[in-house]
């Protein structure tokens, strides 16, 4: 009978709460709103915690183990700085291979748009006699007295001309990123703070829903929480493994055939190879139009070549490092990151693939307990 009162209990609470969310429905969402824009510092350590954690646990992983108990204090720190440094190190790499060959190209660009503009002037004069309806004279005037570094200089001018009345609008700039400064510091010391007492806290967490809810929802928590960890694990670990996969195989091809940029269109493509399925397309995109800058024709070839790398890479080499580790047929994959990202934009891209992955890892498992049930029943 106490059962049946719970049971009841939590059915009318769960009632009035839905009904109450649907009744204040605007007044939920700003406070939901609030309550997120709040945390935000702890989420985001949350998150960074979970990815410095796969990295901390190789390093706890292969330093060696000893009885000192003075080495063995340090044993868990050194494992966090070490991760802490393979991580910077890894995005202040990338952004040294990636950005000034990028700001190169740019300026590439700008010393070539008159000649550019010149010749598209000239095929549409040829072709639709557009020669006709323009003062030739002028054009011609225009883009051989183009200067670019003159022109850079007048639009920084005009930008500069406006400062005196957009003060509030830098005051502002400056306090979002004092702001997010000082959220990303936050956040750091929280991950710091949960990757150094891990066990500790979860302990606690697991004592807290077994006195309050009972062994049998704690063990069904566990089971989801170990279920999705498995899947973004997994997910992490063999992205980020066939990103550094692709990424070589770029640069050696580039190398091979003598594209240009082949160092940093690499690097570019693997880091962009994180984002599933649709990231190599988008370092793919930027590196021809680099190339395209220097020789169009390569620009077509190198899109050649990609495209095959990319068959090759997501037929043979992505199934097995990444589909065979999360166990996600690939028509789920292509659903979760245009899901995902209609959603969260590249966020949901990232996290629409494990979350996917363990909710159909969950419905898998639960279908063949039904299964197994019901043969058990006929038997």
């Amino acid at each position: 009978m106490n059962i049946r009162w719970k049971s009841c209990l939590r059915i009318v609470v769960t009632v009035l709460a839905a009904y109450l969310c649907i009744r204040y429905w605007e007044l939920a969402e700003n406070f939901v709103s609030l309550a997120v824009g709040a945390a935000t510092p702890l989420l985001l350590g949350g998150v960074i915690a979970y990815i410095l954690n796969i990295l901390m646990s190789f390093y706890e992983r292969i330093l060696p183990k000893t009885e000192k108990r003075a080495l063995q204090k340090i044993r868990r720190p050194g494992a966090m700085l070490l991760a802490f440094i393979t991580l910077i190190a890894v995005i202040v790499l990338l952004f040294r291979m990636i950005l000034p060959e990028l700001l190169n190209c740019l300026q590439l660009i700008l010393e070539k748009l008159p000649g550019a503009l010149r010749t598209a002037y000239l095929w549409m004069d040829e072709n639709f006699n557009i020669g006709a309806y323009l003062n030739e004279k002028e054009i011609w005037s225009a883009l051989e007295n183009l200067n670019v570094q003159e022109t850079i200089t007048k639009m920084v001018n005009f930008l500069m001309s406006g400062v005196t009345g957009a003060m509030g609008s830098i005051v502002t700039g400056v306090a979002s990123i004092f702001s997010g400064v000082v959220t990303v510091f936050i956040a750091l010391v929280f991950a710091i703070y949960i990757l150094s007492g891990k066990e500790r806290l979860g302990a606690q967490i697991c004592r807290l829903i077994r006195v309050y809810l009972g062994d049998k929802a704690l063990d069904k928590l566990l089971y989801v929480v170990h279920t999705f960890d498995n899947s973004f694990h997994s997910f992490i670990v063999g992205q980020c493994l066939e990103a550094v996969i692709l990424g070589t195989l770029c640069i050696i091809g580039m190398t091979i055939f003598r594209f240009p940029y082949a160092m940093m269109i690499g690097c570019l493509v693997g880091f962009t190879a994180l984002i599933p399925i649709a990231g190599a397309y988008i370092g793919a995109a930027v590196g021809a139009f680099m190339i395209f800058t220097v020789n169009p024709l390569q620009a077509v070839l190198f899109v050649v070549f990609l495209v095959v790398l990319q068959q090759l890479e997501g037929n043979l080499i992505y199934p097995r490092v990444v589909g065979a580790s999360i166990g996600l047929p690939g028509i789920f994959v292509l659903a979760a990151i245009t899901i995902g990202g209609g959603v969260m934009g590249v966020a949901g891209m990232l996290l629409g693939v494990p979350l996917t992955a363990g909710i159909y890892q969950l419905i898998k498992n639960n279908m063949a307990k039904q299964e197994a049930g019901n043969i058990a029943e006929i038997e």
